[in-house]
């Protein structure tokens, strides 16, 4: 198994000739299957972008939503069309639905799409306004107190799911590979080499998730547990615990890129 790791492609930024390219780069990887964790395009055109993927790969494709792929709709909005076209297809698997994926037998797959939770850094002070909260219909015209309480509600909807399904695929594998759209600890919240501070981590850090993951994780220290991320566009590794790996995928826009072929 082959798995290619895509994250933060932004599809909508593509040109024809640049997403003719793209196509070209990921059949020639010879991949498996491929793995993208979140910002695939914005709500109008996720699901065209989706089906493009699928039309010309015909392999297997798991995937969470990112925070841009809701920009210009709703969260439920969005996830309601992706759910469907996920469970009418042959080869997409939206892992918010999936449950534990088989990639080989020591080897499953978890996923949910994640959001930053406004717990880590310091939401009170930071003067960043992302653009999140003006363009999905779920923040319109929430003052600063009131966005915190839903940023609380999805980063625990987040970690909810993985308390029901990591112990699940722990179970049943030795080695588990989560994808989520948000770093789910500080120290993976990578940009330009550094580590995002304060201001910025309330927006790019999920903190309810890192917390699931590491209590469960030290229930099971003979296990390992490999986290794959994007969102803040930074590169990095974060061994968290000696079983916890995070590894944060680069990204810039308009030159999507393989970040890593998983063998």
């Amino acid at each position: 198994m082959r798995l290619a790791w895509l994250t933060d492609i932004h599809m909508n930024f593509l040109s024809p000739v640049s997403m003719n390219r793209f196509f070209l780069m990921l059949k020639e990887s010879e991949a498996d299957a491929f793995l993208i964790t979140g910002d695939i395009g914005e709500a109008p055109q996720v699901s065209f972008y989706l089906k493009r993927l699928e039309n010309k790969l015909q392999r297997p494709i798991y995937f969470v939503l990112g925070n841009h792929d809701f920009y210009g709709g709703s969260i439920a909005g969005v996830r309601g069309t992706v759910g469907k076209q996920a469970g009418e297809s042959r080869f997409l698997s939206w892992l918010n639905e999936a449950g534990v994926v088989r990639l080989s037998d020591t080897l499953g797959l978890i996923g949910h799409d994640g959001w930053a939770d406004g717990r880590c850094g310091d939401y009170e002070h930071s003067s960043v306004e992302m653009t999140d909260y003006y363009v999905i219909e779920d923040f319109d015209r929430l003052d600063k107190a009131r966005r915190l309480k839903k940023l609380h509600q999805l980063g625990d909807e987040t970690a909810t799911h993985l308390r029901q399904w990591l112990p699940r695929a722990l179970a049943a594998y030795p080695h588990v590979i989560c994808a989520i759209h948000v770093p789910p600890f500080r120290e993976a919240c990578w940009h330009q080499g550094q580590i995002s501070n304060d201001e910025f981590l309330p927006h790019f850090c999920c903190q309810a998730a890192g917390e699931a993951l590491v209590e469960i994780m030290q229930q099971h220290p003979e296990h390992q547990l490999t986290v794959l991320c994007g969102h803040t566009h930074g590169e990095g590794t974060a061994q968290i615990l000696p079983n916890l790996r995070v590894l944060t995928g680069g990204a810039d826009y308009g030159t999507p890129h393989i970040q890593q072929i998983l063998e």
